[in-house]
């Protein structure tokens, strides 16, 4: 306990006075969203003989406002926008190139994936060769590749921050607004939904650089954006004929995520105007040591948990079938409201898989640091981490 307690206040020691630490803390918020949110809604079953992919919101809709807590990603591109947009701007103060900043973010990016592309792609073959069912292995592929888009789409975004950053959110959201009419009042090709991939997350992108300018210093413009974000969402979904569900559910007619829709991006507006109000308590939350280390180390490992967290739960739920029998929560059909305590239970389980797949993978992440010779790992980690995602 003595060493942990030394732990947090070197943390707290090491972070720089200047750190709006309320920045790492929404950012955390949003992963820890994604993560929870991923476990919750989605569900392996084994009705057929193989594992299939469903969810509980395709046979409990009234489950959909668990969507609109833990359907978080906007606020990450909102913050992902907010520090691109000032560490671009520092770093062209102190004289670095465009190509050196953009290098340094996106390695930071990809470094992770690197790992798990070449794990699956070992695990992928070997279950092949050992005559594992064919749509079992296309189910565990698609859950562990298709987060990866959010990468692809961030990584690109955080590439044009040069650009980006100098156009307010109102343009990508006129585009939204346009694709959305040519896709369901005028009866244009789905293929253009695919357009709001990037437009749709190019919206709180640029309300995160707009806020980096100096825009939301006062509260009654994050209120507006809430209110705002909140009615037109809630007028989407009543009289627009949009889905509750803010993330994909199998079987629908009309995903609400994939692509982004109008509602998605409206709903997103919401939590980015929440999440600026609830800047000041964050604040003050993270003055606390203990707190503040918890956000920090989250934050160093930000991208490993991501990646990992739906192997995590697939790791669990096959290393359940050698019971031999459908454990309740784990391999059932989420069809029944007993599902969710259920589920519930099974969390500390998957909490225990990620840490171990965090032991084996972080490294990667945080590019291998050596450990000093006062054994102060973590905090040079720290250390490096703000230094790196540097807010000034």
């Amino acid at each position: 306990m003595r060493s942990l307690h030394d732990l947090v206040h070197r943390i707290d020691a090491v972070t720089p006075v200047d750190r709006d630490r309320s920045v790492d803390a929404l950012r955390a918020l949003a992963i820890l969203g994604v993560v929870l949110g991923h476990w919750l809604v989605t569900a392996l079953t084994t009705a057929d003989g193989a594992l299939r992919g469903t969810s509980p919101l395709a046979h409990m809709p009234w489950l959909a406002p668990v969507s609109w807590v833990f359907q978080t990603l906007a606020v990450f591109f909102m913050v992902g926008g907010h520090v691109a947009a000032k560490g671009y701007a520092s770093a062209r103060a102190r004289g670095v190139s465009y190509g050196a900043w953009a290098g340094s973010r996106l390695r930071r990016l990809f470094r992770p994936v690197a790992a798990v592309l070449v794990v699956w792609t070992v695990a992928a073959g070997s279950m092949l060769a050992a005559g594992v069912d064919r749509d079992t292995l296309h189910t565990l592929l698609q859950l562990v590749l298709s987060p990866l888009w959010f990468l692809l789409v961030f990584a690109a975004l955080t590439a044009a921050t040069p650009l980006v950053a100098r156009f307010g959110p109102a343009w990508p959201l006129v585009a939204v607004v346009a694709v959305d009419l040519g896709r369901f009042a005028l009866g244009g090709p789905a293929w253009l939904g695919w357009i709001n991939v990037a437009a749709g997350w190019l919206v709180p992108y640029c309300l995160g650089a707009a806020w980096a300018r100096g825009a939301f210093v006062r509260r009654r413009s994050a209120a507006l954006l809430l209110a705002g974000g909140a009615a037109t969402t809630t007028a989407l979904v009543v009289w627009g004929g949009y889905p509750a569900a803010m993330v994909g559910v199998p079987g629908a007619e009309v995903s609400n995520l994939n692509p982004p829709t109008l509602a998605a991006v409206c709903f997103g507006l919401a939590q980015c105007g929440l999440a600026l109000l609830v800047r000041e308590p964050l604040a003050r939350l993270m003055r606390r040591p203990a707190a503040w280390a918890g956000v920090a180390l989250l934050n160093l490992s930000a991208m490993t948990v991501f990646l990992w967290h739906q192997t995590a739960m697939m790791a669990v739920t096959a290393t359940g079938l050698l019971f031999g029998t459908r454990l309740p929560g784990l391999h059932t059909v989420p069809d029944a409201p007993g599902w969710i305590p259920a589920r519930l239970a099974w969390l500390p389980v998957f909490v225990l898989a990620l840490l171990v797949c965090w032991t084996a993978f972080r490294t990667y992440e945080q590019g291998g640091r050596r450990r000093s010779r006062g054994g102060s790992v973590i905090v040079r980690g720290n250390r490096a981490a703000v230094r790196e995602d540097s807010h000034a």
